[in-house]
Formats: structure tokens, C-alpha cells, sequence
């Protein structure tokens, strides 16, 4: 399945909308304004929330937790190396998706045991606030997804600084 992500930027907090290839909305993050640290709602086009992304505060390194139903379902941390950004989605178990590429650029990808589950890239959105997500089939499309929504913030975050 493919999604293109686009911000809105006429909206209080970061909101974004997530249209599959066709331009079909399929999904809502609603993010609140005026809050500690980045809070977002991810939800269905009826306003159900399916996931909420919290971003977790006082922490060494950017980490943001991924609820679903009021419980965490998983983490996104940006690791640190000496030569390059990744970031892990740490999924309870031996679910992990590793994100590694070019996050500046939006040029990235998931792998999860070695193999390759997920592309994120630019290149084929004309607009700056756009961006394409490719998934494989089978994998878990809401949490990649939230994954790409932190990554986004995490990088404004960093231009706000």
C-alpha cells in the first residue's frame, strides 16, 4: 500500500492527513496545541482514535510512545551514532522495525529482520509538505505510519531549536 502524508500548516498544533495513492483520505492525525511536549491523535475518517502519539519528556534521547486503546504499544527513539541519525520502533517482543536513510531529505526505510518493509520518499510528491510511504503487504500500516509522523517531528522539533 502506498500513503502520501502532507502537514497542514493552517492548523492549531501539527495536524497532517493521509491519502492512499488515489488521493483518498484514510486517516487523521490531529495534533494538540498548547501541550507539554507533542501530542497527536491518529484516527479513522469518523474521528475514532486508532493510536495516540505522546512524546515522552525528560529523556536523553527524542522519544516519542505509540498508545493504542490507553496502553503502550510501542516506542520510537532516535539513536545516536557518530556519522548518522536512525531511529528504532521498539515493539514488545521481536517485532522491532530498524528506520535508517536520509531523514533531512525524507528518503528513509523499515526494515524488520533484515528485510526491507517500508520506504518513505519524496521524490515522487511535487509538494515540500508531502511525502510518500510505501508499505509491504502484512505489516502493521498504523504503527510505520505513526513512526513517520515522530520522525516528522522530531526533525521540527530540531528547526525549532
Amino acid at each position: 500500500m502506498i500513503y502520501r502524508i502532507k502537514e497542514k500548516f493552517w492548523s492549531w498544533g501539527n495536524s497532517f492527513t493521509i491519502t492512499d495513492e488515489q488521493g483518498n483520505e484514510q486517516f487523521i492525525v490531529d495534533g494538540k496545541a498548547f501541550s507539554w511536549g507533542d501530542k497527536l491523535s491518529f484516527q479513522d475518517l469518523q474521528g475514532n482514535e486508532l493510536a495516540f502519539i505522546s512524546q515522552k519528556l525528560l529523556s536523553l534521547k527524542p522519544r516519542y510512545q505509540i498508545l493504542i486503546k490507553g496502553s503502550v504499544f510501542a516506542e520510537v527513539v532516535k539513536e545516536f551514532s557518530w556519522f548518522r541519525q536512525k531511529f528504532l520502533l521498539d515493539i514488545p517482543g521481536p517485532n522491532d522495525y530498524e528506520i535508517d536513510g536520509s531523514f533531512w531529505q525524507h528518503e528513509f526505510e523499515f526494515t524488520r529482520s533484515g528485510r526491507r518493509v517500508a520506504s518513505v520518499s519524496k521524490k515522487h510528491w511535487s509538494w515540500t509538505d508531502s511525502y510518500g510511504v510505501e508499505i509491504v503487504d502484512g505489516e502493521d500500516d498504523i504503527s510505520i505510519l505513526c513512526a513517520c509522523i515522530v520522525i516528522d517531528q522530531v526533525l521540527h522539533d530540531g528547526d525549532n531549536n
